[in-house]
């Protein structure tokens, strides 16, 4: 094994804080609203997930990139992340099934990468004065003029990044012969929710963000389908009018994550920017119609009004968030539309929730 001088690097948050660290290899500053993700594996499906673009991904497993990388366990084309901030960084990996390393997956995609980084304290840190923009950076005697660039960061709040990670044009996913045709909104799709649809007999064609009804309704679908993705959701108005016509003809549709906030915003739920948002595999979910728990996959750092759910006449609270009591899941009363917060396509994560693809299957079969 041979010794690699490695560049001293940082991350500046946006209060002024600074923690050090090292360079993984790339020399470079990158920027982001920083966050954390608590789950000890299925950092390639993390790094991929296009509901991340625009963020600096804090990991607090103490190891990354022990196991390597797999060609297969991506949930798009391109890592999606800003930046890595990870304490130790493994340049080999052991696993015989891996086709590469970590390191050579972040330089393919040119993405910046530090390690040595005190990630109890800056996990710590954000958790009690919320998630914030930042910058990483190995330029470390370059910091007045790193303080000023990220006063030009735009805030997360408000902003949408959903037009950034979508498809251009619409593909197809599945068997074209599958009993069930399903169109899915791509507000930032990872592939394991394709997956999920495509194994539960269905054939799916995926258009890009600003689709009208129109432009999915010529497809025949038996169902519909709105992504997770990043940003915030009040800015997609087209993805909102989508789900109010899909609402009003009382077809099936099924959201997942910002799909989920879309139909909030369609029945007239506002949403909000979290503290710090929920993003781990391990966050307890209790299902209120079965009263049996999940420890489910999360990613999200907006939520919808819980006082306002409760008061609309026509949608049910159906999954709460154990830790903090937050809405994890709506239907409506009298529509056939369901979502929820979280990720039942567990990429990475457990499979407690994946009995939610069959549900909307089964919506579809009675409709």
């Amino acid at each position: 094994m041979k010794y690699n001088k490695r560049e001293k690097a940082l991350i500046l948050l946006a209060d002024g804080t600074i923690f050090y660290g090292k360079s993984i290899g790339k020399k470079g500053t990158a920027f982001g609203e920083v966050c954390f993700n608590t789950g000890t594996t299925g950092y390639q499906e993390i790094f991929t997930d296009p509901s991340y673009f625009g963020q600096l991904m804090v990991t607090t497993n103490a190891h990354i990139g022990n196991y390597g990388t797999l060609s297969e366990e991506v949930e798009s084309n391109s890592i999606k992340i800003s930046g890595l901030i990870c304490k130790n960084f493994s340049f080999n990996y052991s696993r015989p099934a891996a086709d590469d390393s970590l390191e050579n997956f972040f330089e393919k995609h040119n993405v910046l990468a530090i390690s040595d980084v005190d990630t109890r304290a800056l996990v710590s840190y954000i958790r009690d004065n919320g998630a914030m923009n930042a910058v990483i950076s190995t330029e470390v005697d370059n910091i007045e003029d790193l303080k000023k660039q990220l006063a030009d960061v735009p805030n997360m709040n408000g902003l949408e990044l959903a037009s950034k990670v979508s498809t251009k044009e619409p593909y197809y996913f599945g068997n074209e012969n599958a009993t069930y045709k399903i169109a899915a909104l791509d507000i930032g799709i990872k592939t394991n929710i394709l997956r999920n649809l495509a194994k539960r007999d269905a054939y799916i064609k995926v258009f890009p963000y600003n689709s009208t009804f129109e432009e999915l309704e010529a497809f025949k679908p038996d169902g519909y389908f709105l992504s997770n993705g990043p940003g915030d959701p009040e800015p997609l108005v087209e993805a909102q009018n989508l789900a109010k016509e899909i609402i009003k003809r009382n077809l099936p549709l099924f959201g997942i994550c910002l799909g989920h906030q879309v139909i909030a915003l369609a029945n007239g739920i506002s949403t909000y920017k979290m503290h710090h948002g929920h993003r781990g595999i391990n966050h307890p979910v209790k299902n209120l119609i079965t009263g049996k728990g999940e420890i489910t996959s999360q990613n999200h750092g907006f939520a919808i009004n819980r006082e306002e759910t409760e008061n609309h006449p026509d949608i049910e609270i159906t999954h709460l968030h154990l830790n903090d009591d937050t809405v994890a899941g709506i239907k409506m009363k009298s529509k056939n539309c369901f979502s929820v917060q979280y990720h039942p396509e567990a990429s990475p994560g457990p499979h407690d929730s994946s009995y939610l693809f069959d549900q909307f299957i089964e919506n579809i079969k009675n409709k």
